[in-house]
């Protein structure tokens, strides 16, 4: 260092002694404020080293009570995952409530419910929630019932796309084939054992850190049904939370969940979108028509896939006022969550979105039949929609 650079150093170095000298307070009142920032960013750096699982266990255990809420007609896949957040919840002492808007109509989905002794409450407005702090599970922004734009949740468990947050802990992961193979790496991180089913005996003790063999067969089933049995949208974290809760799962359960009787309407409505199909290359297109139960349209869309030299379908069907839609895709060309959101973004009233593999969407029908406005459609106008989307015309 130069004679006139060390000079200047020293002087500064003075400048700021006599500084201090005369302005102690605020000398200190820097230090201390240095402290502050210090120890908050000590906090924040741990805080967020810890697993996921283990933020949300805290954030869960600092609430008296919860209410967790499903997506509108709750699936295995939202249903295993309240049933994780519940146990997780009690796990810090607190109480949760877990709810749905929609319908439960699915045969697997009522299967579900059945043999797993689950009491899920329905709502259809916000009104009917707890007073609590609300968490989203399989969804990341309420939607469904009256006034769901209003609730703020303080944590969001999900795999969809999507803007929704937690006010306190937010884990979406939209590479993840479901939502129950986050909550099993929740137990997994956390060090919980799947307790063997014959050996599954008092599962209200919550401090032995043991996943009950009912949750665990839930999760395994939740995988299973967003995955089509672990053949379809899967990531590593499917087979990997598969292989963590095996241990635990009870074949007997699992068997009973996974082959229900089939509703009669559902094998109609299949029936309808495979001889009412209207196809163009490699790409099918199916309006059943009039609907009771909403969950048959995903099955139609399914087997319609099954159709030798179909890559990608569209099925919808209406009910009270909504043409409900179901798409798949087996075809690198077409990402059908996009496709749907792309078809219906300019349609009022109207949502959807979803995965490259599959995807789903709601127009209600007061736009259509004959259009009205000047963003109106009608059946045929939507199929040529969709047809144009899936080529990649729009």
């Amino acid at each position: 260092m130069s004679q006139w650079a060390a000079q200047g150093v020293a002087g500064a170095f003075d400048e700021v002694v006599t500084y201090a000298q005369d302005s102690p307070v605020v000398v200190a009142l820097g230090v201390v404020g240095l402290l502050v920032l210090l120890v908050v960013a000590w906090w924040v750096i741990r805080w967020l080293r810890r697993p996921p699982g283990e933020r949300l266990r805290r954030v869960l255990a600092e609430e008296d009570e919860v209410a967790i809420l499903m997506h509108p007609n709750p699936d295995p896949d939202a249903m295993s995952c309240a049933m994780a957040t519940a146990r997780l919840a009690a796990d810090g002492g607190t109480e949760s409530t877990l709810h749905y808007p929609g319908q439960i109509r699915h045969q697997e989905n009522r299967a579900f419910t059945t043999v797993l002794d689950l009491d899920f409450d329905k709502i259809e407005s916000a009104a009917e929630l707890p007073d609590a702090p609300l968490v989203l599970v399989d969804h990341n922004e309420a939607r469904g019932f009256e006034n769901a734009g209003t609730l703020d949740p303080i944590a969001v468990v999900d795999h969809h796309p999507g803007n929704g947050a937690g006010e306190l802990f937010t884990d979406v992961r939209v590479d993840h084939g479901s939502c129950a193979s986050i909550f099993a790496e929740y137990f997994e991180d956390l060090g919980w054992t799947p307790v063997d089913p014959e050996a599954d005996g008092d599962d209200s003790d919550v401090d032995k850190r043991e996943l009950p063999s009912d949750l665990a067969t839930a999760l395994l089933y939740g995988i299973q049904s967003d995955t089509k049995q672990l053949t379809k949208g899967c990531s590593p974290a499917e087979f990997t939370a598969a292989e963590f809760l095996y241990g635990g799962v009870d074949e007997e359960l699992l068997d009973r969940i996974a082959n229900p009787q089939v509703d009669a309407e559902v094998l109609d409505v299949k029936a309808r979108a495979i001889s009412q199909r209207s196809i163009k290359g490699a790409f099918a297109i199916s309006d059943v028509g009039e609907i009771s139960n909403v969950d048959a349209i995903p099955q139609a869309a399914d087997e319609l896939t099954r159709l030798e030299g179909v890559t990608a379908v569209v099925v919808f069907g209406e009910k009270e006022g909504t043409l409900h839609l179901s798409g798949r895709s087996r075809d690198d060309r077409v990402h059908m969550g996009r496709t749907l959101e792309t078809v219906v973004e300019q349609i009022p009233m109207s949502e959807a979105g979803g995965h490259a593999r599959m995807g789903g969407g709601q127009i209600s029908t007061e736009h259509m039949d004959p259009p009205g406005e000047e963003n109106d459609v009608d059946r045929e106008e939507l199929i040529n929609r969709l047809f144009a989307a899936m080529s990649g015309d729009i």
